[in-house]
């Protein structure tokens, strides 16, 4: 089985040096830097396309359930293909979010309608927060990498082995595509990668809970870095009564970028949070019921207080 994330490794990083070095990578889409960029030169947006070969060509021998993620999955990749060469209207994506949400929340679990609604919601905004942090280069496949880690050690501890491989060849892949994206990048995710890797951690952050191998707490904290930084923007645009549904640069992520930090800088921290809330997470699932309250609420405090930090580094930027 050790032959799956070596596949997908070999896959994933074999095709996007294939589509540099033929310059088809240019030609299938390029991210064109604007006033909202933190690069300066058009750089190719298709490494997902890799993560995508990688990890779909090592699901040839999973349970029918893993086999609907993965063709749900297909589904969103080929759309947020489309999006990254021509544009697709906002409208028809969310709603492909939201199908592909209500088809997995109603195949995992036997809901009933209004919390099968409310879950697929959160579904929609797991698939999309993931979009939206994909803004730094190494950014969101360290997190792939980290995150699908978690949930696999997770499984393969909870006797699940197809669900470990599965999350094992989604870290192999983005390894591959971290080849050519860590500081300085030669590529970008694009929405082929970060849509479908979103949906995935939540998806398998649903069904790991439905099967009893996590609790409901453990997506959350695993995909925590993530998770926070876009919700607290989102939450925070909303209070400012700006439009929170257009593009924007004020991640907490970007504002450190804007004020400074390099993009290596920036990815070396997130790794460190990264690594620091999933092995919480592996390590609280042991824990007793006291201890992973408190654990959790100490997690609260310090992402509040990062929070509050840039907030106020930022506010003596603008005054300065």
């Amino acid at each position: 089985m050790l032959f799956v994330p070596f596949l997908a490794f070999v896959l994933s990083w074999c095709l996007l040096a294939a589509l540099l070095r033929s310059g088809l990578a240019g030609r299938l889409a390029m991210d064109e830097p604007n006033h909202r960029s933190l690069h300066k030169v058009a750089i190719p947006r298709i490494g997902g396309l890799g993560i995508l070969a990688g990890t779909l060509a090592c699901m040839t021998s999973l349970t029918p359930m893993l086999w609907l993620a993965a063709a749900l999955v297909c589904a969103l990749g080929l759309l947020s293909f489309f999006d990254d060469r021509r544009g697709v209207p906002i409208l028809i994506r969310l709603s492909a979010h939201f199908v592909a949400a209500v088809i997995w929340v109603q195949s995992v679990h036997s809901w009933p309608p209004l919390l099968a609604i409310l879950v697929a919601l959160l579904l929609v905004w797991m698939t999309n927060l993931y979009n939206f942090m994909d803004g730094a280069d190494g950014l969101a496949g360290g997190m792939a990498i980290t995150g699908f880690g978690a949930y696999g050690v997770a499984a393969g501890l909870g006797g699940q082995a197809e669900f470990a491989w599965l999350c094992a060849a989604v870290v192999a892949a983005s390894l591959g595509f971290l080849r050519f994206n860590f500081p300085p990048a030669r590529l970008f995710m694009g929405d082929v990668g970060s849509i479908p890797l979103g949906f995935l951690a939540g998806a398998l952050g649903l069904l790991g809970w439905d099967l009893g191998l996590w609790q409901v707490w453990f997506p959350a904290l695993v995909f925590s870095p993530f998770v926070v930084d876009a919700s607290l923007t989102l939450l925070r645009r909303m209070i400012e009564g700006k439009k929170f549904w257009l593009a924007h640069s004020e991640h907490y992520y970007q504002r450190l970028l804007r004020m400074g930090w390099s993009q290596r800088r920036m990815a070396l921290a997130a790794y460190a949070l990264m690594m620091a809330s999933a092995a919480s997470a592996l390590w609280l699932e042991r824990a007793n019921p006291v201890l992973q309250l408190a654990i959790l609420a100490g997690w609260g405090l310090v992402y509040a207080a990062l929070a509050w930090r840039i907030d106020a580094a930022w506010r003596e930027q603008e005054t300065v």
